[in-house]
C-alpha cells in the first residue's frame, strides 16, 4: 500500500432520497468530483463511505450531495 503525502480519513454518511442505481451514482460522481475523493454507496443501507483528503470538510461532502439532489447527514 502507499502511502499519500496528504493525510485521508473515511467517514460514512447518511443519504435520503436515494431509490435506484442511477441515485447511487449520481452521489458517487457528486462526491468524486471533489479533488482527492472517493465515494462508494451502500444503497441498502443509504449511505455513503468517503475517503477524503483532510482539506474537505464533512460540510464540503453534504454541500456535494446536496446540489446532486439528495439530503445529507452525519
Amino acid at each position: 500500500m502507499l502511502f499519500s503525502k496528504h493525510p485521508t480519513f473515511i467517514t460514512t454518511l447518511k443519504v435520503t432520497g436515494m431509490a435506484c442505481s442511477h441515485c447511487a451514482a449520481k452521489v458517487e460522481n457528486a462526491l468524486s468530483a471533489i479533488k482527492g475523493v472517493s465515494a462508494k454507496v451502500d444503497l441498502d443501507a443509504a449511505t455513503v463511505t468517503v475517503s477524503a483528503p483532510a482539506s474537505v470538510t464533512r460540510e464540503d461532502m453534504i454541500a456535494a450531495i446536496e446540489a446532486a439532489g439528495f439530503n445529507a447527514e452525519l
